[in-house]
């Protein structure tokens, strides 16, 4: 059997379910949450003060605390995948999540590269990033469907080079 693309659990999660698509017609697998994680609503913690003080002029400072309240919260799947060289898996939301519950991902979509499975900083642990723009903190619970995924082909350019090798984990390419 020919092994060109899927997905494996992370070692260190026991159960968990693998991405499915919910229909024959479906692009995208169906992630689930390896755990329960909680988003907390990006006005709870200075951002609504922040504002104010930028809109009235005021001198404004975002220490670094304030940065790290706002930062999206990484939500673990326990799944890492694998595929062909010339492919990428793109981490895209639930359609409901803006909508029913105040959530986006922090990155627009995310890009899973080929030679980020098995990578020596965390096998390859597919994770996605969530803020909540609600204003009350949203529960997402183990088993919870919280994003899809879709295995595309994407092209290079003429006489392409790449910098480095892949050396670890989550944005170990570089800055």
């Amino acid at each position: 059997m020919s092994r060109n693309r899927g997905f494996e659990k992370v070692s260190t999660f026991d159960a968990i379910n693998l991405p499915k698509r919910a229909t024959h017609h479906a692009a995208g697998y169906d992630f689930e949450a390896a755990s329960e994680v909680v988003i907390p609503s990006i006005w709870k913690k200075g951002i609504a003060t922040s504002l104010k003080a930028i809109l009235n002029h005021d001198e404004f400072f975002a220490d670094d605390q304030l940065k790290k309240e706002v930062k999206p919260v990484l939500v673990p799947t326990g799944v890492k995948a694998y595929m062909g060289e010339d492919e990428f898996l793109q981490l895209c939301n639930r359609s409901s999540n803006p909508l029913k519950r105040f959530l986006l991902l922090g990155n627009g979509v995310g890009i899973i590269d080929s030679d980020y499975y098995g990578n020596a900083g965390n096998e390859g642990h597919i994770m996605f990033q969530f803020i909540n723009f609600g204003l009350t903190d949203v529960v997402i619970k183990k088993g919870e469907r919280i994003g899809q995924g879709i295995f595309l082909p994407f092209l290079k350019a003429d006489n392409d080079e790449t910098t480095q090798n892949r050396d670890g984990g989550f944005g170990s390419s570089g800055q």
